[in-house]
């Protein structure tokens, strides 16, 4: 059987088809498009109409893809949706070209999903914490391959991050150390909450902030399953970042140039979480909500 998941985040709208049978699974595709629901969210507490013509064009054409390959296709949705007052209205157009319901997560499901397709490849005796920075918000959770046990969901994420401190956002030039030491206190402050938590054996990243600093510190966009990042590296790539400006950042090998203004931002979180972890290197994994999202489907239907 192939299930397929398209998820709205509040920077991209994603999807992905996975095959299962009784004893496996495995991700056949998946596709990433910057659609950026989120964008003037924070002023006017709804989505704007041109943000969601955005987001649905790339939902047409992720169910135009899936249709004949997946046997189900479900949808879901992140921070930007829970906050946005018109979000019910959003839901409905989305169900007219999905089929199904868009089920937006609370924090916690989240974190908990995130949690499920991180892990899902990893070794069984470790103890993880997996962090999912996102445009919005910032999950976390911490457990095993058999028990999720703790998670937190943090009112923070690029995008948002961005538009507290607009310098990050690199069309003013380079981002001068005062600007970075304020949006590096925000991070902590908001993010405390991660530290809170029991220590792990291994920290996990996934979103794309995290696959981005991958595919810069590889020097290109190939696919790739999991990366191994140190703190040092990640801190080596914010440096590169804040000395340019946007259009210098968007040609970097391996940047997605829909990603290289929240980049910097992106990349001050998980430093933070490295910070408050106590962790000084992560495992990035491409394998994260979405493939999470169908593994918990898939166990609530045997």
């Amino acid at each position: 059987m192939h299930r397929a998941v398209i998820s709205i985040g509040t920077n991209s709208t994603r999807a992905l088809l996975a095959a299962f049978d009784a004893d496996a699974s495995a991700i056949v595709w998946q596709r990433s498009i910057g659609t950026r629901i989120g964008e003037g969210l924070r002023e006017s507490g709804h989505l704007g109409e041109l943000p969601m013509r955005r987001t649905l064009d790339a939902v047409g054409e992720y169910v135009r893809e899936l249709r004949g390959r997946a046997d189900s296709i479900v949808a879901i949705a992140t921070s930007a949706l829970r906050r946005a007052e018109n979000a019910l209205a959003f839901a409905v157009r989305v169900r007219e070209l999905v089929g199904a319901d868009l089920v937006i997560l609370d924090g916690p499901d989240e974190a908990r999903y995130s949690f499920l397709g991180a892990v899902a490849a990893l070794p069984r005796a470790e103890r993880y914490g997996v962090a999912d920075s996102g445009g919005g918000s910032t999950e976390y959770a911490t457990g095993t391959h058999d028990r999720v046990e703790r998670t937190v969901s943090c009112e923070i994420g690029a995008v948002r991050l961005t538009e507290a401190v607009p310098i990050l956002g690199g069309d003013r030039g380079a981002i001068d150390d005062a600007s970075m030491a304020d949006a590096m206190a925000r991070a902590v402050a908001i993010l405390a909450p991660v530290g809170a938590l029991p220590a792990v054996d291994r920290l996990v990243f996934v979103g794309g902030s995290a696959t981005t600093a991958a595919a810069i510190l590889r020097g290109n966009r190939d696919p790739f399953e999991s990366f191994e990042l140190s703190r040092t590296n990640l801190r080596l790539a914010l440096a590169q970042l804040r000395a340019l400006n946007l259009d210098a950042r968007r040609h970097l090998p391996g940047m997605n140039p829909q990603r290289a203004d929240i980049l910097p931002a992106g990349l001050i979180l998980l430093d933070a979480i490295f910070a408050l972890a106590g962790h000084e290197r992560a495992t990035v994994s491409t394998s994260d909500l979405l493939y999470g999202y169908l593994l918990a489907q898939r166990e609530s239907h045997v």
